[in-house]
C-alpha cells in the first residue's frame, strides 16, 4: 500500500533531500534552519519575519531565534517595518547574500543530480500537481 500512498513518496523524497542538503550545507556552515531563511530572503529586499516563518515553513517564535542568531553572525539586519512600525523587517547582509549564493550552488548541484532523467515537461508536471495538492490540503 506505501508505494501507492502519494504522502509517503513526498515525506520520502523531502526526507532524502533534506539529508543530501544537510550533508552539502554544513561545510559551510549552514543548518536547515538557516537555509530556509536565506532561501527565503532572497527574492525580496526585506521580508517580515512572519513572512519569512510562512515561506520557510517554521514557527513564527523559531523563525526569530534563528533570524536572532543570524543577526549576530553577521548574516541579516532588521528594521522597523515601514507600513507598520510593530513588525520586524529583514534583509540579508553582503555576507548573508554570500552565503546564500554559495548554499544555493550547492542546492543547484542536488537538482540537476536528482532529475537527471526526468525531463523538463515532466518536472513542469510534477510542479503542478504538487501545487495542486498543497492548494487543496489548504482547504483541508
Amino acid at each position: 500500500m506505501k508505494r501507492n500512498w502519494p504522502f509517503y513518496w513526498i515525506s520520502q523524497v523531502n526526507g532524502r533531500y533534506v539529508q543530501v542538503l544537510e550533508r552539502r550545507l554544513k561545510p559551510i556552515g549552514l543548518d536547515m534552519p538557516r537555509w530556509r531563511v536565506l532561501m527565503s530572503l532572497y527574492e525580496d529586499g526585506y521580508l517580515s519575519v512572519s513572512e519569512i516563518a510562512e515561506f520557510s515553513v517554521l514557527k513564527l517564535n523559531t523563525t526569530t531565534k534563528i533570524v536572532q542568531r543570524m543577526i549576530a553572525d553577521g548574516l541579516v539586519t532588521t528594521r522597523q517595518g515601514v507600513a507598520d512600525g510593530r513588525v520586524t523587517e529583514v534583509t540579508l547582509t553582503k555576507a548573508g547574500e554570500k552565503l546564500r549564493h554559495h548554499a544555493l550552488a550547492e542546492a543547484e548541484k542536488i537538482l540537476t543530480s536528482s532529475f537527471v532523467n526526468i525531463t523538463p515537461e515532466e518536472l513542469t508536471t510534477l510542479n503542478t500537481l504538487l501545487e495542486k495538492v498543497f492548494i487543496q490540503l489548504a482547504g483541508a
